[in-house]
């Protein structure tokens, strides 16, 4: 069974402009599986890290997309042949592509399990979680900031097909604080 939910990368615009009244810029991503706050936390941790040490954060558009692609790229390994002396070739990456090194699947999940949602559309409906990640406004040559995170109570959002920014209006927050303290709170250590 799938842990489903909607993550918000937002990020306040210091000076909006005459023809956009909007003070926020958004990028929305349906996550399908793993969604529960454990999973989403920790791997909001690692892309922070990633990025901070990079300096590659660049708001919430490419921030949301290389979220999806760490994701995609954690799991891939899922999906390739179960033969253990396979790898792809970096100089090869289009090896990565064949149908046919692909396990036994014909949708892999790798190529599915993800979306880049229209906020103006809605959520899907059967989400059990929503996150608000919320990027701070310096330039990004400057020192890394602390993301603030907002992580919504278990379905505890309306659920219908209308603008999803209702459903962020009117979730209930179980956390909302900087990122270290929701690993902290929200994340139980392995065994």
């Amino acid at each position: 069974m799938s842990t489903r939910s909607q993550l918000r990368f937002v990020q306040r615009v210091e000076e909006p402009s005459k023809t956009n009244d909007d003070a926020e810029r958004v990028a929305q991503v349906y996550r399908h599986s793993d969604g529960y706050p454990g999973a989403v936390l920790r791997d909001l941790a690692q892309l922070k890290e990633l990025l901070d040490a990079t300096r590659a954060e660049r708001g919430p558009a490419y921030t949301a997309a290389t979220f999806v692609f760490l994701d995609k790229l954690s799991t891939i390994d899922l999906y390739l042949d179960g033969d253990p002396e396979r790898t792809i070739d970096a100089a090869q990456p289009a090896d990565l592509l064949d149908p046919d090194n692909m396990q036994h699947l014909d949708q892999p999940l790798f190529l599915l399990g993800h979306g880049v949602e229209d906020p103006a559309d809605g959520i899907h409906g059967d989400e059990e979680y929503l996150y608000v990640v919320e990027l701070p406004t310096a330039n990004p040559f400057e020192e890394p900031s602390e993301w603030t995170i907002k992580v919504s109570g278990h379905s505890a959002f309306p659920r219908w097909d209308g603008p999803t920014d209702e459903a962020f209006e009117q979730a209930s927050w179980q956390f909302h604080g900087p990122l270290d303290d929701a690993l902290t709170e929200l994340v139980a250590e392995p065994a």
